[in-house]
């Protein structure tokens, strides 16, 4: 584990850029950035058409140090270069932001008012490409729609199951059950998710240290205990579905708890822009994320 990097993380102002989308999402991310699926005709092009979007995020001047702690790819995306560099080590040395990889492989279908991660089969041999890539830490996502409190022990146990492995293999796991915003009893939910996620991380030792990424709570300061946990690095919120404007508005109502925005980081930029307007346009866009936060 590289220390300064760590340090940067736990310490840093600023947020984190999650530019993750995978098979399923991209779609929908190219069509939001004015890219149809038209444009084109296979897999294999789609991937081409999101790295370029997402180089250009990347290699936009206000895409730095300043505001951004770390970034979290998708696997392809490690793997891709960016000017000359393997996206991790173009990210690190050249814009001082921490690398940190997507390793789960999707949902699986709705059981007890959750959705668990499909299993990760070949979760070792991507912890060791990762390692050889300069990545930091890792994410993946679970999704919990019910207040069913045997759904949300099955999520938050096969996270820190998952998570264990990959602090053992000396990365810094981002454990993220995703509680759906649209749900009647959210703040049921975040309830039991609380109580279970403070049980789990009472079993880790002090060489154990997770992140969270959370849904923005509906009481404010509702995760304090988590931000506070000596086993905890940070504990980051998703955008969930929420504008960009909503999102900053409830996490800046949130002491200590940051941005890891994906569909809010890039809303309101669009592949025809000129590159001066494309960068004017992420430059807004990180800076209001930054500002809700530093708070």
């Amino acid at each position: 584990m590289n220390k300064e990097q760590f340090d940067l993380v736990k310490n840093g102002k600023g947020f984190i850029a999650a530019l993750d989308q995978s098979g399923g999402s991209t779609p929908k991310a190219l069509k939001l950035y004015g890219i149809s699926e038209d444009a084109y005709s296979n897999e294999e092009e789609m991937y081409d058409l999101i790295h370029e979007m997402r180089t250009r995020v990347m290699t936009a001047p206000a895409f730095n140090s300043d505001s951004i702690l770390g970034a979290i790819l998708f696997e392809q995306t490690m793997d891709r270069e960016v000017e000359g560099k393997y996206t991790p080590d173009y990210l690190w040395e050249e814009k001082g932001v921490v690398p940190f990889l997507k390793v789960d492989k999707g949902l699986a279908d709705e059981k007890d008012g959750v959705q668990l991660m499909k299993p990760i089969p070949n979760l070792d041999e991507l912890l060791t490409r990762a390692n050889e890539r300069n990545v930091f830490g890792t994410k993946m996502r679970s999704v919990i729609k019910e207040p069913n409190a045997e759904g949300i022990r099955r999520v938050v146990v096969q996270q820190f199951e998952v998570a264990k492995q990959i602090i053992a293999a000396g990365l810094v796991p981002i454990i993220e059950p995703e509680v759906d915003i649209h749900s009647a009893e959210k703040e049921k939910i975040e309830a039991l998710l609380k109580e279970e996620i403070l049980n789990h991380l009472a079993g880790l030792s002090e060489d154990q240290p997770v992140m969270l990424k959370l849904t923005i709570p509906t009481v404010d300061n509702f995760y304090k205990e988590l931000i506070e946990h000596p086993r905890v690095v940070r504990v980051v919120a998703l955008s969930g579905g929420y504008t960009r404007q909503e999102a900053n508005e409830k996490l800046a109502a949130n002491n200590g708890l940051i941005a890891s925005f994906s569909r809010g980081l890039s809303e309101g930029v669009s592949a025809d822009q000129s590159d001066d307007e494309f960068n004017k346009a992420i430059a807004d866009s990180i800076q209001t994320i930054y500002e809700a936060s530093i708070t």
